[in-house]
């Protein structure tokens, strides 16, 4: 007996499968013989892909300049694992950990390399708030919670320090046992050449297509060497799209030179969900598909990639043994406006609807499926 069998889902590929939950856990993918405490046909109308990974938000509730609900991007909006990326160090992750106890949506967390996490604009300032041993105590205490850590490379951030809070993270990376390390690139100094000469494999820039001019295009439009160097090294781009660092036109001459990225991440937070111009993971994957990406490569960016390199090795597949974290989603044919984080306005095909999501076995409607009582029994 199942707990949970998804009958005719149908998949990124446009095959149709059933899909098996028991236990917390997917057990069978396919033409699946046996019953269930509870079934759902599908019916071949909405495809089921693993559970949407947010890999870059900020949704620590006591944050005082970026903060959010967990749910509210999370379970809400389609999105089953949601990755906060550096709103708290080592002074607040305890009680960011103890307020995701209650969340319906699987909540991890970049502990952010200052002790304070993002209270100011400037927390890598002052040299001093960047205390190692406190972020690998940290990491000793919440080993499934603390999944990587955060440093924000850009001149706002760092004030004079330049690139010594890069190279005291890279240190603590090694003490804390090698865990992921995401870092944010924007306004310079440091240049981006200076920071991605420091990353090593697994390594993650995000705000990887931001229009501003430490980016990773030349003026002429070509990747810089610098980057292309560490993505050759195994570093990772992911897309944090944010209140203002997502450019359409750094978008679109990246992917006409075959660079796509690795994730795709919103960097939301309760203002820019509200108002724009991120409003859900949903909604940024959509613009992917405007900009020329393939449903599969799309979902990939918040699946399989997403957990690949934060090393949430139980999720991301759709395939027996993974964690029954789903996501169910139509794909809307219609006219859509998108706008990035500069401004250009851009009308899209398709927008991707997420209408309910499973989260370690259990099904939960989005505020779409509400929306449209899709599937009210």
């Amino acid at each position: 007996m199942f707990d949970l069998i998804l009958r005719r889902a149908r998949l990124c590929d446009e095959q149709l499968a059933d899909i098996a939950l028991r236990h917390g856990k997917i057990v069978a993918v396919g033409d699946v013989q046996g019953t269930a405490q509870q079934e759902r046909d599908l019916g071949g109308r909405y495809y089921v892909s693993a559970g949407w990974i947010d890999s870059h938000v900020h949704c620590y509730p006591h944050s005082p300049i970026y903060h959010d609900e967990a749910d509210a991007i999370g379970v809400a909006q389609g999105v089953s694992t949601v990755v906060d990326a550096g709103s708290t160090g080592a002074d607040h992750i305890d009680d960011f950990w103890q307020l995701t106890r209650s969340a319906i949506t699987d909540v991890r967390a970049l502990i952010n390399i200052s002790r304070t996490g993002i209270v100011t604009q400037n927390e890598l300032a002052d040299m001093a708030k960047i205390d190692g041993e406190a972020v690998v105590q940290a990491v000793q205490r919440r080993p499934e919670f603390i999944i990587g850590l955060k440093a924000r490379m850009s001149s706002s951030v760092v004030g004079e320090n330049g690139l010594q809070p890069l190279v005291r993270a890279k240190a603590i990376q090694q003490a804390a046992g090698h865990l992921p390390l995401m870092v944010h690139i924007g306004n310079n100094p440091p240049v981006l050449e200076e920071i991605a000469a420091l990353l090593t494999s697994g390594d993650i820039i995000t705000h990887c297509f931001n229009g501003k001019p430490n980016r990773i295009l030349s003026p002429q439009g070509t990747l810089k060497a610098a980057v292309k160097q560490a993505i050759a090294r195994g570093v990772k781009l992911d897309i944090g799209h944010g209140s203002a660092s997502f450019s359409f036109a750094v978008a679109r001459q990246a992917i006409a030179q075959g660079l796509l990225p690795d994730t795709i991440s919103s960097d939301i937070y309760c203002r820019n969900r509200l108002h724009g111009p991120v409003h859900s993971l949903a909604h940024v994957m959509s613009k992917f598909l405007s900009l020329g990406m393939t449903l599969p490569q799309v979902i990939a960016c918040v699946t399989d990639h997403a957990a690949a390199n934060l090393r949430l090795h139980s999720k991301g597949r759709l395939a027996e043994g993974y964690d029954a974290d789903l996501t169910i989603f139509t794909v809307k044919e219609e006219a859509r406006p998108f706008t990035d984080a500069e401004g250009e306005r851009i009308t899209g095909a398709q927008q991707l609807l997420p209408l309910a999501v499973v989260i370690a076995g259990q099904w939960h409607l989005t505020d779409e499926g509400k929306a449209n009582h899709v599937f009210d029994l």
